[in-house]
């Protein structure tokens, strides 16, 4: 017996196929699986076909239309396509020739060999596979995005190429084919901008599954760090009738809209002038993107996919202004809901923010965090403003705000270490296809200490900038705006900053004030490129100042009865924080839209699939 065994290659468990990772990203590139038999799965990334040269020969004729056992002969064809040859022959004395009923001479297909490139989205790279054209009907063209389950055997390039190993094709599991003229991929790399129109087929470019890989690396790093750390996972409800942050912006949750014959034409009235605002704006953006493709002729399948969405666009503004006047007679101020009367008798909104019900479970279970979508309905176009974003939330019993700025720092640290890690490869193609500092900006986070500033130093030094000059006044109690935070990180400190100590006015109801009275305890982290990704804060856990401060805001107390039994009953002191994980995935990527990070982007005016 062999003393060296063949490497086995693993499968996956429930769909009997090898993942192509498997295969590439050995340290030999596969060269060492070279004579295995594997099954793969994917979508074909390019094509090319190869004919192959082979003689031409006739059918053979059935035994009932053969007549002499010869083998048939140029003459022989010849004299049984044409009877006048046949006659002239027989006169020269050239032979007797026994005709036959019937000679087929029918040319066979031209035999060829497809080249493939097909991929199944676990990494970059692509494995070359070769079909021969015997294995599939000849309407079956194996076009880009067409999917092949296939079953095959290892080998050496038959081609040259920077292809160290490729699957020569045994069998075809499973074809599935493309309707070439309707597929929006194309061989040639499309736009960010266009493919977020087909948010279903993004997935199989190899930019947006180098995106995924990177998305999916930080939320498993975000559970391994908590779960390290001793923290317990806990769901939170996504309808809720508490205002934890203080958001006019709300999603309201009603079924009121089904009971009224009118709701309806307001709801539509309403609806079509904030979409027709939105398009309107979006029309002038898609026409100067079919203006420059026109202009650059590069690609002929981009500039006709965003000549039909401008098309589209125009026919839904002009559907939606016709909507808009025959509703012209029903006012948005006629709307009155009666919310005792709905699903749960009271309004309801999509929650903004997990920080109060997490806050509840920290007064049990200790330190706890959160993983799960949150909602702000702000009508803005922002690059990095989303309707729906996807947010942890971090609350720890017994602990200060020192406490949650060492947590977020570690947090931080590891979650970059960890992509830095296990997603070289996709961090090698966005290094090399889209962001140069990739790289750079994930160790400064490593080996940085991170600066700490108050909210007041900040004003100051912003305020002695020499020769930068920033729209707006610079004064205490204004909100520090990305122009603010960028210069801070990029310019100043040329690290991340923490930011903290904010006026008591830029806070929510629930942080604690400080003993000066006019700041919280409350604190940003800002990185670089991207702006801020965490706000935490310490809660406020005396009863009276918390009480105070919902009077002076104006809050209806009734409805944070359950928050104040906190205080009334065993209070403690907390703290915590919020990470908006879409910015998070644009700093590790160099992205600069959000919309292009998310597998499907809900935003102002947007929402597709």
């Amino acid at each position: 017996m062999d003393s060296e065994q063949a490497p086995v290659i693993e499968c996956l468990k429930y769909s009997k196929r090898v993942m192509l990772k498997t295969i590439l990203r050995r340290s030999d590139g596969g060269v060492g699986l070279i004579g295995q038999r594997v099954v793969i799965g994917g979508w074909v990334k390019s094509s090319r076909e190869i004919r192959l040269i082979q003689p031409v020969t006739p059918h053979s004729v059935p035994a009932q239309e053969v007549v002499s056992t010869k083998d048939v002969t140029c003459s022989e064809v010849l004299q049984s396509r044409i009877p006048l040859l046949r006659s002239i022959m027989k006169v020269f004395g050239a032979g007797e020739y026994r005709v036959r009923e019937k000679i087929n001479v029918v040319c066979q297909p031209q035999p060829s060999v497809s080249i493939l490139q097909v991929s199944d989205g676990s990494c970059v790279a692509s494995l070359q596979v070769l079909v021969e054209s015997a294995l599939a009907t000849p309407c079956q063209v194996m076009a880009t995005g067409t999917c092949l389950l296939i079953e095959g055997m290892l080998q050496q390039p038959s081609l040259q190429g920077k292809h160290i190993i490729e699957l020569h094709t045994e069998k075809i599991l499973h074809l599935g084919l493309v309707d070439q003229s309707n597929y929006p991929l194309s061989k040639k790399r499309l736009p960010l901008e266009s493919l977020r129109d087909c948010s279903h087929f993004r997935p199989r470019t190899t930019t947006v599954a180098s995106i995924m890989q990177i998305h999916n690396a930080l939320t498993w790093a975000t559970h391994r760090f908590f779960q390290d750390q001793g923290f317990l996972h806990v769901q939170l409800p996504i309808l809720t009738s508490t205002d934890s942050e203080g958001f006019s912006e709300k999603f309201v949750v009603t079924t009121l809209l089904n009971k009224g014959k009118n709701y309806d034409q307001i709801s539509s009235t309403e609806n079509a002038v904030v979409s027709v605002e939105a398009i309107r704006a979006s029309i002038k953006e898609k026409y100067k993107k079919v203006e420059e493709l026109n202009r650059t002729n590069s690609n002929k399948e981009a500039l006709f996919a965003a000549q039909q969405d401008l098309k589209k666009t125009q026919e839904l503004v002009s559907q939606l202004e016709t909507r808009q006047k025959a509703n012209s007679g029903v006012t948005i101020e006629t709307r009155k809901f009666d919310f005792t009367k709905d699903f749960f008798a009271r309004q309801t909104h999509l929650t903004v923010s997990g920080r109060l019900h997490l806050e509840s479970q920290a007064c049990g279970l200790g330190n706890v965090y959160s993983f799960g979508p949150r909602f702000q309905a702000v009508k803005s176009e922002s690059k990095k403003s989303l309707a729906e974003t996807w947010m942890v939330d971090v609350e720890m019993a017994f602990s200060e705000l020192e406490d949650a700025m060492e947590c977020a720092i570690d947090f931080l640290k590891f979650v970059c270490k960890r992509i830095s890690e296990g997603c070289m490869e996709d961090l090698q193609f966005i290094l090399k296809r889209i962001d140069k500092k990739v790289m750079e900006r994930l160790q400064l986070t490593l080996s940085s200490s991170f600066e700490r500033i108050s909210y007041a130093e900040a004003i100051e030094v912003l305020r002695h900038a020499a020769g930068k000059r920033f729209q707006g006044k610079i004064e205490f109690g204004v909100s520090l705006t990305e122009e603010h935070e960028s210069y801070l990180v990029d310019e100043i400190y040329k690290k991340p900053v923490i930011i903290y100590n904010h006026p008591k006015g830029l806070g929510p109801f629930y942080v604690h004030l400080n003993d000066d009275g006019m700041t919280v305890a409350t604190f940003d982290v800002v990185l670089p490129k991207v702006g801020t990704v965490i706000r935490g804060s310490q809660s406020e856990e005396r009863f009276n100042m918390l009480s105070s401060r919902m009077e002076e805001l104006g809050l209806q107390k009734q409805q944070y009865e359950w928050y104040l039994d906190l205080r009334r009953h065993g209070s403690v002191k907390t703290s915590g924080f919020s990470l908006m994980l879409e910015p998070l995935v644009l700093y590790a990527t160099g992205l600069n839209d959000v919309k292009d990070v998310v597998p499907f982007p809900r935003s102002f005016g947007r929402a597709n699939n």
